[in-house]
């Protein structure tokens, strides 16, 4: 199944994950590994999974870098139910929502829910609002869906990558 064939009802939708602080399961590379098999045992089929990637916070701030790593899952959920979940795993996992861009011991994020274009459906907007801007995501995405295309911009992966802002530094994690 390709993302743009993607269903409401049989959807493979694109999930941001990130960490720059110890939680309760460890590192946050082990806080991201926990949060994926928690992701599964809820029911999310994982059909793809990038590299974990080191990444400089944004904007950019004297905290700890991240991890960052983005899985493409198949769900029965609806777009509004999945933000519900994930939001409920970040809080199972200690998450607390303070300040914007605060550190924190995990963010899940719904990127994108196949070609839907979703704007303020009880606070939910999809694709990401941010995705294109964001060497986070991009460069994780390009690992699980090279092809993947913005549904709402048509424009792909190389094209937004070309116009990340500069002082946005992502690495792939290569020590573990």
């Amino acid at each position: 199944m390709t993302l743009q064939a993607a269903t409401r009802h049989n959807s493979e939708v694109l999930i941001g994950l990130g960490a720059n602080l110890p939680s309760s399961f460890g590192t946050p590379r082990q806080s991201l590994e926990a949060a994926l098999r928690r992701l599964e045992e809820l029911g999310l089929r994982i059909v793809a999974r990038s590299r974990f990637w080191l990444t400089e916070p944004v904007p950019v701030s004297d905290q700890p870098w991240f991890v960052n790593a983005v899985c493409a899952v198949e769900t029965s959920l609806t777009a509004a139910e999945l933000l519900a979940l994930l939001h409920r795993v970040e809080a199972d996992f200690g998450r607390v929502r303070s300040v914007v861009n605060a550190p924190r011991v995990l963010d899940l994020d719904l990127l994108a829910y196949g070609a839907e274009k979703i704007e303020q459906e009880q606070g939910l907007v999809v694709p990401h609002p941010r995705l294109a801007e964001r060497a986070f995501v991009l460069f994780p995405i390009q690992d699980v869906a090279p092809n993947w295309t913005h549904p709402v911009t048509g424009e792909g992966l190389e094209a937004m990558i070309a116009r990340i802002p500069p002082g946005q530094h992502a690495q792939p994690d290569e020590e573990h």
